[in-house]
């Protein structure tokens, strides 16, 4: 007779939390009671109840000093805001996927939504349900009772209806189900809220029950996940026997079958399955009919193989010691038997880098998980790393639910993002969800410790994360401290962002400013990528603040850079200098006697004698030796002379003459090269160069 364990069985991840939570309370000294059965389990309620624990039917029943403790499967809203009022505290053990349809139906039928349920009307957990939905709900458990209820509800084919299923419900069923509804009711929004864990176990239960000759599914009579699995294995195996204890175990069941098929239950502890197990081996010799997912070698016992085959399944066995010894390889803890316990140094921890002689000390407390129980040798084999396994998976689930920040190691840059390992697992960060900006290389990150979010997790514990997400709120977080302290004046070193047609946005820590053109330079320019560049360091100054539209204007200009300023300090009237001929007209030339100044030859101060155009003595880019005969400060504008140092005497008069003489139209304001350029019409009058 071979025997297969399948893969998924015992406590699910609710259930287990739930169960823990109430253990917890009653070791610690608590006073505690249940609003119902924890879950569906009497043995396990049983167990509980030994500590004290006890069940009431309504929050009225509580007593002042206990702690009540909302089961897993959830209550309504109205129970819970009730449970407030008796109790000592209340502590929530609703499991969160269930907690997650709530929110659903709490949402959507807030939003108007008429909302459908798969499941049991009269489970607790559909009661809960219902017991957060605004408006009108309906309930359905098979494919012919939906069709009745759209048949006797025609509306609903009209109306906005959301669709959610009961943790534990038929996965085939309701598949069937969102057929049906995609067909007749388009408006519908369908969440598929089955349990991974749920969807798992049927799934493992069909297929096991289709090669067994006989099938035992292990758990409460009143659990409704256990009498799933019962009903899809009885459809593929007929001779599915549904137990609670191995003690209805009957070996007539057993003769003849060469296969035999176990499952259990979300609501069915480790301990329970561990017995049934053995009851059935008791007959069996030989490891090699032993399937219950165990890597047996060759020359392990009988025994040894089922211990390790089913380690995996004691989640209940945790236990609290002292330490007694340290050694380079393993640790002696007293947990309060008679056997010695041992945690050997890769049980302790996931980081195999450290010394245990370092990290633990004689006399430190540990919580552990039971390995391995010798009893001829006297010694039980335990793990610290399990247990933190344990502890740290429900630190992780915690989070998902309550947005809390978790911190990691970034380990590997992948295709598509990168891994972060935080409490021992290995979380995914999209690309898109791994910097404040879409696009940016993630290879510097490696290595380093980054903060982030759990956004989802998935089967398989695959937990995807989000480090953006932080990044968004402590930019939030910098922005509004930004704009609680900024002030007109105030100097920043900031980067620039990015470039238009007008200026050039500067990132003044989470918050842009914008620096018009006429701002970035004192000298004419037509496109800021003359003078900065996306990723240039710019220091600027605030010149307007408009807190309502969240706009600051910057300035970028030093009245010391002033070109205007730098030619008055360094030059006077009278004074020769070398300048660079930039433009010609019909009245004269322009030559550059600094950046941003430049200054007008008449065509009379050309030459000592008439020309009919500047190009006749002179070409762009040439440099000449010129006097400066005039400053005009108010204009900003110098007359220059090269006739003045050929001959002084004619220049003079012939300046005099020209000044005179010259028509108004001759030298335009447009035309003639001011010191210091104009700013653009669209730029703020206080923007002009002064």
């Amino acid at each position: 007779m071979k025997i297969t364990l399948a893969k998924t069985a015992g406590f699910c991840f609710g259930v287990n939390r739930a169960v823990d939570m109430v253990e917890k309370l009653a070791d610690s000294g608590e006073r505690v009671c249940t609003l119902g059965p924890i879950i569906h389990n009497t043995q396990l309620v049983e167990q509980l109840a030994e500590k004290g624990v006890r069940i009431i039917n309504s929050p009225e029943e509580a007593e002042k000093d206990e702690v009540l403790v909302i089961r897993s499967h959830g209550v309504t809203a109205e129970v819970e805001r009730q449970s407030e009022r008796y109790a000592k505290r209340v502590e929530n053990a609703t499991c969160p996927f269930v907690a997650k349809i709530h929110k659903i139906v709490y949402e959507q039928s807030s939003a108007g939504d008429i909302i459908l349920i798969a499941g049991d009307e009269k489970h607790k957990e559909v009661e809960g349900i219902r017991g957060h939905i605004k408006g009108d709900s309906y309930v359905f458990s098979n494919e012919e009772e939906l069709e009745n209820l759209i048949n006797n509800h025609p509306e609903l084919t009209q109306k906005s209806i959301s669709v959610v299923s009961q943790t534990t419900f038929h996965k085939e069923i309701f598949e069937n189900s969102e057929k049906i509804l995609k067909k007749v009711c388009t408006n519908a929004k369908i969440f598929d809220t089955i349990c991974n864990a749920t969807s798992k176990r049927q799934t493992e239960a069909s297929a096991l029950s289709s090669i067994s000759d006989v099938m035992f599914v292990i758990g409460g009579r009143h659990s409704s996940n256990t009498n799933k699995l019962f009903l899809i294995c009885k459809e593929n195996c007929s001779s599915t026997y549904l137990i609670e204890t191995a003690d209805e175990i009957k070996r007539s069941q057993l003769i003849g079958a060469e296969s035999v098929g176990v499952v259990a239950g979300a609501s069915t502890p480790a301990r329970i399955i561990k017995e049934v197990i053995s009851v059935m081996t008791e007959t069996i010799k030989s490891t090699d009919e032993l399937n219950i997912g165990a890597e047996i070698s060759d020359d392990m016992s009988f025994e040894e193989a089922l211990e390790l085959s089913l380690s995996s399944l004691n989640t209940d066995q945790k236990v609290h010691g002292v330490v007694l010894a340290v050694g380079p390889t393993e640790i002696q803890v007293d947990i309060g038997r008679k056997q010695t316990g041992y945690v050997k140094a890769e049980e302790f921890s996931y980081d195999s880098s450290i010394k245990l002689d370092e990290v633990v000390k004689v006399g430190d407390e540990l919580d552990l998980i039971v390995m391995k129980t010798n009893d001829q040798e006297g010694t039980i084999m335990l793990s610290k790393r399990r247990y933190d396994n344990i502890a740290n998976w429900d630190a992780i689930v915690e989070a998902s639910e309550n947005g809390t920040v978790l911190e990691g190691k970034v380990t590997e840059i992948i295709k598509g993002g990168m891994i972060v390992t935080a409490l021992g697992f290995k979380v995914f960060v999209p690309a898109s969800q791994a910097t404040l900006n879409r696009g940016e290389d993630l290879e510097p990150l490696k290595g380093t410790t980054v903060s982030f979010k759990v956004l989802e997790i998935g089967r398989r514990r695959r937990v995807i994360g989000s480090v953006r997400a932080i990044l968004q709120e402590e930019r939030k977080a910098a922005q509004a401290k930004f704009w609680e302290n900024i002030a007109v004046g105030d100097v920043f070193n900031g980067v620039v962002k990015s470039l238009t047609g007008y200026g050039a946005f500067v990132d003044l820590g989470g918050v842009d400013g914008m620096v018009h053109i006429s701002e970035l330079s004192w000298q004419r320019i037509k496109n800021p990528a003359e003078v900065v560049s996306v990723g240039d360091t710019l220091e600027v100054y605030v010149k307007d603040i408009d807190a309502d539209k969240k706009k600051i204007s910057l300035g970028h200009k030093k009245p010391e850079d002033n070109p205007w300023t730098i030619f008055k300090r360094d030059y006077a009237d009278g004074d020769v200098v070398k300048a660079t001929i930039v433009n010609m007209t019909t009245y004269g030339a322009f030559a550059r006697i600094i950046p941003g100044v430049d200054g007008l030859i008449h065509i009379s101060q050309i030459a000592d004698r008439r020309i009919e155009k500047p190009q006749d003595e002179l070409k762009i880019g040439q440099e000449v030796d010129v006097k400066i005969i005039g400053v005009d400060d108010e204009k900003k504008r110098v007359s220059l002379s090269i006739r003045a140092l050929l001959d002084p005497k004619a220049a003079e008069e012939e300046e005099v003459l020209a000044e005179v003489n010259a028509p108004a139209e001759e030298a335009p304001v447009e035309e003639v090269a001011p010191a210091v350029e104009e700013a653009p019409a669209e730029a703020p009058a206080e923007d002009a160069a002064e």
